[in-house]
């Protein structure tokens, strides 16, 4: 399968053919222990997922294990806890479900979710995620970029942003019961932003369906900005002209600015952004602007006060 190669992309973020198979092979006879072994209850659901490895895209940091990436996670719609996602979102259901591509677009439509995941070549991709709360791990996604789906919808030339909403069903997702954040949980890009290539639509991790409680069936993955930022359990796509409030802005707005790029010279208020801890590691490390990638998406924000737009 032929892959479009940004030449944006820097040779340091390029894997070695050889190693990344090597690297590959690796992760998927973990994922296979891992899906069996620790999660029974997600096994059954679990199905491969074919993806052409894409090692323009990855990095070549080890992943995170397949535990702490299932286990550890911030999902308000399940609990406010980290392990609130993999304890109440088990019975989930995920089926049957649609994506509505919607607003300033030439081609709305409504798309059933296995219609969407075989519309597009699937590829692997390992990411950074950096949490705002200072924690950060290193996951394989399995998806499409979003600029593949961008595309296909065209854009009109009134389409300056791209929002996202989240499922809302109290019933299914017992966080919702209470007040944490104005329910259903939204978010938003910049058009330029959603078509860069790094830019992801993730159906799996680690070769395999995506876990209930990492944003199952389909969810954003944008790995230059803090974690809050790709919405998971996704129904709706619009497209606007007008930057669209996000769930975080709303809540709080002095912590939760509408880029939320990852600055380690931007402070959050509570806390420093300079360092943070691997999951897995002892010691933090260094927080890198744009989380590492700012070789590639630097030049979107040219110009720009980033303490300012934070």
């Amino acid at each position: 399968m032929l892959i479009r190669r940004a030449n944006d992309i820097a040779s340091s973020e390029i894997t070695p053919e050889a190693i990344y198979r090597q690297r590959r092979q690796f992760m998927q006879a973990s994922a296979l222990f891992a899906t069996g072994a620790l999660l029974p209850g997600i096994s059954e659901a679990n199905v491969r997922l074919a993806a052409a490895a894409n090692a323009r895209y990855s990095t070549t940091e080890t992943p995170t294990p397949y535990k702490s990436v299932t286990t550890y996670n911030n999902y308000y719609e399940f609990g406010t806890d980290k392990s609130d996602p993999a304890e109440n979102a088990q019975n989930f259901r995920t089926h049957p479900w649609t994506v509505s591509i919607e607003g300033e677009v030439k081609h709305p439509k409504v798309w059933d979710i296995d219609a969407l995941i075989k519309a597009f070549p699937l590829e692997d991709r390992t990411y950074r995620l950096r949490c705002v709360e200072g924690w950060s791990m290193v996951i394989p996604w399995v998806g499409f970029p979003l600029a593949s789906l961008i595309k296909q919808v065209e854009p009109t030339g009134n389409a300056k942003y791209v929002e996202f909403t989240t499922l809302h069903d109290p019933a299914q997702m017992a966080g919702q019961r209470i007040g944490v954040l104005d329910w259903p949980y939204t978010e938003g890009l910049r058009l330029d932003e959603a078509m860069h290539p790094l830019t992801l639509m993730a159906v799996g991790l680690y070769g395999q369906t995506l876990p209930n409680q990492n944003g199952a069936p389909i969810r954003l993955v944008v790995p230059w900005k803090y974690g809050f930022k790709s919405a998971k359990a996704i129904v709706r796509i619009r497209f606007t002209d007008k930057q669209p409030q996000t769930a975080w802005g709303r809540a709080a707005p002095s912590e939760y600015g509408f880029y939320s790029n990852v600055n380690p010279a931007v402070d959050h208020p509570r806390w420093s952004q300079a360092k943070e801890r691997r999951i897995g590691e002892f010691f933090k490390r260094d927080t890198l602007a744009f989380n590492g990638y700012g070789d590639q998406v630097a030049q979107m924000y040219r110009g720009m006060d980033l303490r300012k737009y934070y």
